[in-house]
């Protein structure tokens, strides 16, 4: 048999994960933490995209302390938003839900001086994430999951269930973590588990879900 006809779980996890595998921001956004396009460079190019506003966010705290990074956190999001709609014509409701939060956490730390409003926009943001998803799962038997990555790969439908019910709690985990995090540590830390932490997070739980997933790929036949 050759070895181009021969396909190992791993060998499946790792086109899973080509597929399916990138958050977006732990964000924070649920259509960047599911790549569109199943290769690697676009994932990674997705993947920098996506946390693109975290990454200046971060680097705005380390220079100009955390009211100057949130004024750079909403003006890197809205130029997010105008690269995407210049390039694609078209922008992701996930965008613009991602958009409206930041600017009204972000506005009302900086008209009040009170960066706890911006420590909660990421809790937030994975909130209403796990909520859209188990809402449409509940009330509309709608699984967004399979809406978001069905054209992409064939799955028999307990495996997109699991996909819908295993992103739902992964959002409001991290929602109760981020919010921890934010009250038990200095802004400092925080800063540093909105960028480091989350990221990490974010690819060992794509990296199980690729595994997950790779038992359901079709086989490559030679």
């Amino acid at each position: 048999m050759p070895i181009s006809a021969m396909s190992s779980p791993m060998a499946r996890a790792r086109q899973a994960c080509a597929t399916a595998s990138t958050p977006q921001r732990s964000i924070s956004r649920l259509s960047g933490m599911l790549p569109r396009r199943a290769n690697r460079d676009n994932a990674g190019m997705k993947l920098l995209f996506d946390f693109f506003p975290i990454i200046l966010f971060f680097v705005a705290y380390k220079f100009g302390g955390i009211y100057v990074a949130t004024g750079v956190a909403i003006a890197a999001t809205f130029a997010q938003i105008g690269w995407v709609w210049f390039k694609h014509r078209k922008v992701d409701a996930m965008l613009w839900v991602s958009l409206v939060v930041v600017v009204v956490f972000g506005g009302a730390t900086l008209l009040l001086h009170d960066e706890t409003f911006i420590k909660w926009k990421p809790t937030v943001l994975y909130w209403l994430f796990a909520l859209a998803l188990a809402g449409g799962q509940l009330l509309y038997r709608k699984n967004l999951i399979r809406s978001l990555l069905g054209s992409q790969m064939e799955l028999p439908a307990v495996a997109w269930s699991r996909l819908n019910w295993s992103w739902t709690a992964y959002f409001a985990i991290m929602g109760l973590l981020n919010i921890w995090v934010a009250y038990h540590f200095s802004t400092a830390a925080w800063v540093d588990f909105k960028l480091f932490g989350s990221l990490a997070l974010t690819l060992v739980f794509a990296v199980i879900q690729s595994l997950m997933i790779a038992r359901y790929l079709p086989q490559k036949s030679s």
